[in-house]
C-alpha cells in the first residue's frame, strides 16, 4: 500500500532528493568518503555551501547586500538571536499562534515589546486585520506561517519599520519580496530539508547596529564573516537542501511552486466545506496552504477516532492535529503530489459514504 506523508515536521522530501542523498551518504562525489564524514573545510563541500547561497538568492530573487546563512539551533534559536542583533530598546510582535508567541516572549527579555495585535482568544483561528505598527519600534516580527492553527500570511505587508519573518513552513510556497525584510528565518524541515539546519536571509546593513554585547555565537556578523564556517555546519541537512532548490528549480521555479500549492489546497478546502462529515477550523480568508486543519462537523464529534483509524489504514500518514486545534491536519508542503491530497480526498469521500 502506497503511504502519503502529512507530517507537519520533519517532513515529505522529494523522493529523487531522497534517492540522491542516499547515495552521497555512501560516497560524496566519488570520494570514496561518506557524506556524513566529509571535512566541511573541503573544496568539495565549500562548493556545495556556494551553490545552495546561489540558489537560494536566485529562487527567491534576493537582492544584492543580503547574506544567507546556514546554521544549527532550529527557529526556536532564532527567536533569541533576532532580538539580540536587532533590538535596542522596543519591537512590535504580531501574535498569530505558538511560535509567535514564543517568539515574542523570547524579545521580552531584551527590552519593550508591544503586541500589535492577537488572535489569542479565538485560538488563532484567524489573522488580525488593521493593527497598528508602532513606529518607534525597532522592527515588526510576523509569523507568516502557522503550522499548528493553519492560518497564513500570504502577502507581504506593508510596514513602516523594518521587518522580520519566521517563514519556517511556507518557505519557497510563494514569491517574496525580501527587499521588505531585514531578517527572514526558518527552520528547514518543512519545505527544504531535513531537520537540523535553519536558514537565515540577513541583512547586511542592518548588522552591528545595537549597543549591548551579543554572544560570538549568537551574533549574525560572525557567521556572515565566516560564510556560515565559523564552527562545523550540519553538512547533511545543507546538502539535502542544496539537491531540493535543484528540484523547486526543476519545476519551474517558485512560482510554479506557488501555482501548485494554491492547486493542491483549494482541492481540499473544496472538499472539506462539502462534506458533511467535516469542518475548517479557521477564517476562510486566512486558510494555509501548507497546513490544512479541519475537524468533525458538529453532530460528528464521536467519529474522529474512527475516521482517524480508516485514514491511516488507507495509507494517509501524520494527518493527527495538533492538541491544541484537534482534529486532523494535513500537511501539504512542496513535495506532496496532487496525487497525495486525491488519496486523502477520497478517503474522506469514502468514509463519508460510510456515514449517510
Amino acid at each position: 500500500m502506497k503511504k502519503y506523508n502529512f507530517n507537519p515536521g520533519p517532513s515529505i522530501l522529494p523522493r529523487e532528493v531522497i534517492e540522491e542523498t542516499s547515495k552521497a551518504v555512501l560516497d560524496f562525489k566519488g570520494s570514496g568518503l561518506s557524506l556524513l564524514e566529509i571535512s566541511h573545510r573541503s573544496k568539495d563541500f565549500q562548493a556545495v555551501m556556494d551553490e545552495t547561497e546561489a540558489l537560494f538568492k536566485e529562487l527567491l530573487d534576493i537582492p544584492e547586500g543580503y547574506t544567507v546563512l546556514f546554521l544549527g539551533g532550529g527557529a526556536s534559536t532564532q527567536f533569541c538571536m533576532v532580538p539580540y542583533n536587532f533590538m535596542e530598546k522596543k519591537t512590535a510582535y504580531l501574535n498569530t499562534g505558538t511560535w509567535a508567541k514564543k517568539a515574542m516572549k523570547e524579545a521580552k527579555a531584551f527590552g519593550e515589546v508591544v503586541e500589535v495585535a492577537s488572535s489569542a482568544d479565538s485560538n488563532y483561528s484567524f489573522i488580525p486585520k488593521d493593527f497598528t505598527i508602532p513606529t518607534d519600534a525597532d522592527y515588526l516580527h510576523i509569523t507568516s506561517n502557522n503550522t499548528i492553527f493553519g492560518t497564513e500570511l500570504r502577502k507581504d505587508l506593508d510596514s513602516p519599520i523594518p521587518m522580520i519573518a519566521d517563514m519556517s513552513s511556507d518557505i519557497f510556497s510563494r514569491p517574496v519580496d525580501v527587499s521588505k525584510y531585514i531578517c527572514i528565518y526558518g527552520g528547514a524541515q518543512k519545505n527544504l530539508g531535513p531537520a537540523g539546519l535553519t536558514f537565515v536571509i540577513v541583512k547586511n546593513s542592518a548588522v552591528g547596529k545595537v549597543s549591548h554585547y551579543i554572544p560570538t555565537m549568537l551574533n549574525y556578523q560572525t557567521h556572515i564573516d565566516k560564510g556560515s564556517m565559523f564552527n562545523t555546519p550540519p553538512v547533511f541537512a545543507i546538502y539535502t537542501s542544496l539537491l531540493t532548490l535543484k528540484w523547486i528549480k526543476a519545476q519551474g521555479g517558485v512560482k510554479e511552486i506557488e501555482r501548485r500549492a494554491k492547486e493542491k489546497a483549494d482541492m481540499l478546502y473544496t472538499e472539506i466545506d462539502r462534506n458533511k462529515l467535516f469542518v475548517g477550523t479557521v477564517a476562510k480568508e486566512d486558510r494555509s496552504r501548507m497546513n490544512i486543519c479541519f475537524v468533525m462537523a458538529k453532530g460528528y464529534e464521536t467519529l474522529e477516532a474512527d475516521f482517524q483509524k480508516f485514514a491511516t489504514e488507507k495509507g494517509m500518514v501524520g494527518i493527527k492535529g495538533h492538541r491544541s486545534v484537534g482534529g486532523f491536519r494535513a500537511s501539504c508542503y512542496n513535495a506532496m503530489p496532487k496525487e497525495g491530497i486525491q488519496a486523502l480526498i477520497d478517503c474522506m469521500q469514502e468514509f463519508e459514504k460510510l456515514h449517510k
